[in-house]
């Protein structure tokens, strides 16, 4: 049996929970600034917390769970969020595991939130479940700058040629302001339909959400510092843009998106944008390149698996309250 008891001084858990989210930033590639950045922000969330201790019938800890509760939109419905859900190697696989997430969910959604979230820095069979609504994918950087040239076999199938030639480099320029507008216009609505296939929020919370963070983000358009937003150009014509952020995090520039014009894709030049991305992090002075992507994007996982950028963070979700299990199982 596990039972629950609710903690009002939290730091014990707090000191644990620090330890191990730095110890699985390290595991992942994080410099160590970054790391402490990230724990900060964490850190920073601690009064909205409920931290509940887990025991056995012997009374002794078996583990920790930590909720929180927030609106991702102003006025829309409660998200509840599991911070922290830790079981004591030596008593894992006897059930404290499920039973901790079943008190999550159910407490958060007595509390009246619609979904729950779980931020995972590894796979954990405990929430293989939920459904993935985004991961963070990071790749460290080094050595010369790569070729930004796409590989011979980056053809269209309607045109494929045994044998054919790479295609033209990529270059990059600096986005016109005629040229920001309608990518502006154009990237709000990507980061909607991102969001609603990821089943994280209604088309109208989406919007909103969209409209926010375009206006935090780039609030001198262009020429906002450390935003660098491009044209990319083969053969003196554009075939995408690249809108990355340098010192995101320290030493980690963060791409906030890659697109490849539609009439293009196929062709080998997400590879060969990756590596503009790259080249422009590294002379930034940063060494690590940091990426998003919302679940369901299968386009962008695959070009980053193949590119080397590797799961650090995975978000997963699943809607509250939870369903009943089938009696007839």
């Amino acid at each position: 049996m596990t039972d629950f008891g609710l903690v009002h001084d939290p730091s014990r858990w707090q000191e644990g929970f620090e330890r191990r989210l730095r110890a699985a930033y390290d595991s992942a590639g994080h410099p160590a600034a970054a790391a402490e950045r990230r724990i900060e922000e964490v850190r920073a969330d601690e009064a909205r917390r409920t931290v509940a201790e887990l025991t056995s019938d012997g009374g002794g800890t078996v583990g920790w769970v930590a909720v929180s509760l927030d609106e991702d939109e102003p006025g829309s419905a409660l998200t509840g969020r599991i911070v922290d859900l830790w079981i004591d190697p030596a008593h894992r696989g006897r059930g404290h595991g499920e039973a901790a997430r079943t008190w999550a969910e159910d407490r958060c959604a007595a509390a009246g939130a619609t979904r729950l979230t779980v931020q995972l820095t590894e796979a954990d069979p405990l929430f293989a479940h939920y459904s993935v609504r985004g991961q963070t994918r990071l790749r460290h950087l080094a050595g010369p700058a790569r070729d930004v040239t796409p590989p011979p076999e980056a053809t269209p199938a309607r045109e494929a040629t045994p044998g054919r030639a790479a295609g033209p480099a990529l270059t990059s320029r600096p986005m016109t302001a005629d040229e920001y507008g309608p990518w502006l216009v154009a990237g709000k609505d990507e980061y909607v339909a991102d969001i609603v296939r990821s089943g994280s929020l209604t088309p109208d919370e989406a919007r909103a959400k969209s409209d926010r963070d375009f206006a935090d983000l780039l609030p001198a358009g262009p020429a906002t510092p450390d935003h660098n937003i491009v044209v990319l150009e083969a053969a003196g014509a554009p075939v995408g843009t690249l809108w990355l952020k340098h010192h995101h995090l320290p030493g980690v520039t963060f791409g906030f998106s890659l697109e490849i014009d539609e009439n293009r894709r196929g062709e080998g030049f997400g590879h060969a944008s990756m590596a503009v991305a790259e080249n422009e992090t590294l002379g930034a002075g940063d060494s690590v390149l940091m990426f998003n992507v919302f679940g369901g994007n299968t386009v962008a996982m695959g070009l980053y698996d193949v590119s080397g950028y590797r799961v650090v963070l995975e978000h997963r979700y699943t809607a509250l309250p939870r369903e009943a299990p089938d009696a007839g199982l």
